[in-house]
């Protein structure tokens, strides 16, 4: 009886497969969020700026999507950019700031300049 227990799950498994099927989402976004992290952009002195959480969106025409969030690493350090998703690299601006754009269901808003030290986003005015 010791096959017992992993055959009933294995039914159970397939058994409950396809009932409810994930959005529709592009195959490089999906790729992309189940890479896990991924280097974004370096600046000089080592900082880099890593894409870290994903979150799954919906554009205005219906297609699924992928918003991704940010992560500050410099040597050992770890620093999260808090709030801020982006369907786009972020640009280095000097050695203390990069430019990110905020992004909600895959599409672009307010530009956003992050602070490398801090990881703190600070609204662009234009």
């Amino acid at each position: 009886m010791s096959w017992c227990r992993p055959v009933a799950i294995a039914a159970a498994v397939v058994a409950c497969g396809g009932q409810e099927r994930a959005p529709s989402v592009p195959e490089h976004a999906t790729a992309a969020a189940a890479s896990g992290d991924s280097l974004a952009v370096s600046a000089r002195g080592g900082t880099e700026i890593w894409f870290t959480l994903a979150r799954r969106g919906q554009r205005p025409d219906g297609t699924g999507c992928v918003d991704r969030a940010l992560e500050i690493r410099h040597g050992g350090q770890r620093t999260p950019v808090p709030l801020l998703y982006t369907g786009e690299a972020p640009r280095i601006v000097n050695d203390t700031t990069a430019r990110a754009i905020l992004y909600t269901s895959c599409r672009p808003g307010n530009a956003y300049l992050v602070d490398l030290r801090s990881g703190r986003p600070t609204r662009e005015r234009r």
